[in-house]
């Protein structure tokens, strides 16, 4: 009678519900698990164990932008075994051009939340931001039943990233050759920052304090120009392919370096041979073999297709591998100078890079990282997270929480409707 109070309440009154974040930890991945999207058009990312929360939770959040949807969930373990009580957020994202698989998905987990907590639970909500909180909304209604609550993007991702520095261990980090994964501890006093949040475009956001951030800059070239350019110049399909091929790629071969240049190190400016002073600045050495076979052929990126020139089959002008890189390399630096452009204005010296171009990508995180590192000639520091492409989701999450989320109060000052986390058994 107990629990079925509680269900009861919480499907009446969401806003009741209190997370408890105790003994929080995220669940290490399986490095033999696939990292591809599932049948129903998945792709799973790492969970978040709560192992001390047991009330119900009756909403789904989902940040739905230009490129990507992103579905943030919990769930209950199973309760046959007494070590496995508590739950866990899920984090799932979809391509926002199969929006209907994604909302399948949350049909689904409506179907389940019904038959575990009784045909009440119908009124599950759905929190929803991003662009395509609107322009999908009608959609969602229509095919979930349930109500949709919009929120506004920008107050979305302050609020999950704040979350994330204060409450959830081994979750931050900085990057630096030696120590790829240096985790910071969850800290209180986060306050100011700059948030890079680096999706199909780039928002840079000046955060001052709890509810107080201003938009003072981004740029249109994010991860949206990648993917782009690259299904042009490659062929590629999907944005994890164009990563991998960029993680075997030779940007040299494509890139004007410092060294070809000067033929080694320009040291009085502190230039390494192999920084790049041009992007795709050897292109128009081989102009003539470029535009001879682009007009054979249809395009720059020429493996895998036939020709009548055996030497030009087996060396290719440009490999698909290598402009892949190129263009990695010259989106994140650009982004990263801009952030350390933003972030000297404004007196900014932590500067926490999120959205879901970056993925976990070591040649991401170590351009934008060096960028920062060398403009400000280490005077400012870039942050990341393992969960940097739901910082809207998470955000979308919270709102249906009560006030006072976390263990340190990062989020005290919010108003009724804010998250509340406990750190004692219920």
């Amino acid at each position: 009678m107990e629990r079925k109070a509680s269900i009861d309440q919480t499907i009446l009154s969401p806003g009741t519900v209190s997370i408890n974040v105790q003994g929080a930890f995220i669940v290490e991945e399986d490095p033999s698990a696939p990292s591809s999207p599932s049948e129903d058009g998945a792709q799973h990312d790492t969970d978040i164990r709560l192992p001390n929360h047991k009330a119900v939770v009756s909403h789904v959040a989902l940040d739905i932008g230009g490129s990507l949807a992103k579905l943030v969930y919990f769930s209950h373990e199973p309760h046959s075994n007494s070590k496995n009580l508590g739950g866990r957020l899920n984090f799932l994202k979809f391509e926002t051009d199969r929006i209907d698989q994604c909302l399948d998905f949350v049909k689904g987990l409506q179907d389940e939340f019904r038959l575990q907590n009784g045909s009440r639970s119908g009124r599950m909500s759905i929190m929803a931001t991003g662009g395509g909180a609107y322009k999908f909304y009608d959609d969602m209604r229509r095919i979930l039943g349930v109500e949709v609550l919009r929120e506004d993007e920008m107050d979305c991702l302050i609020m999950g990233l704040d979350f994330f520095i204060t409450e959830i261990p081994r979750e931050v980090f900085t990057y630096s050759d030696d120590d790829p994964m240096h985790f910071q501890e969850p800290r209180a006093n986060i306050y100011p920052y700059l948030l890079v949040n680096i999706g199909s475009g780039v928002s840079m956001i000046k955060v001052s304090g709890q509810r107080q951030f201003e938009r003072i800059g981004g740029t249109s070239l994010g991860g949206g120009t990648f993917w782009g350019l690259l299904s042009l110049l490659t062929g590629a399909r999907t944005f994890d392919e164009m990563l991998r091929m960029a993680e075997v790629g030779d940007n040299g071969a494509v890139d004007m370096l410092v060294g070809d240049i000067y033929g080694a190190d320009y040291n009085k400016i502190g230039l390494k041979s192999t920084a790049i002073a041009s992007s795709f600045g050897k292109v128009f050495k081989m102009k003539r073999q470029g535009e001879n076979q682009a007009e054979d052929h249809g395009g720059l990126s020429l493996e895998n297709r036939e020709d009548d020139n055996d030497a030009s089959k087996s060396q290719p002008a440009f490999r698909k591998e290598d402009i892949s890189r190129s263009l990695l390399y010259a989106i994140s630096n650009n982004i990263g100078q801009i952030a350390y452009l933003q972030s000297e204005k404004h007196n900014l010296e932590d500067i926490y890079f999120g959205g879901s171009f970056i993925r976990g990508h070591r040649q991401t995180i170590q351009t934008l990282s060096y960028a920062i590192n060398f403009w400000s000639k280490g005077a400012k520091k870039a942050y990341f997270l393992r969960h940097e492409g739901y910082l809207g989701s998470v955000g979308a999450f919270l709102k249906r929480q009560p006030k006072n989320w976390g263990r340190r109060n990062s989020f005290e000052d919010y108003p009724v409707g804010r998250p509340s986390v406990q750190h004692q058994e219920e």
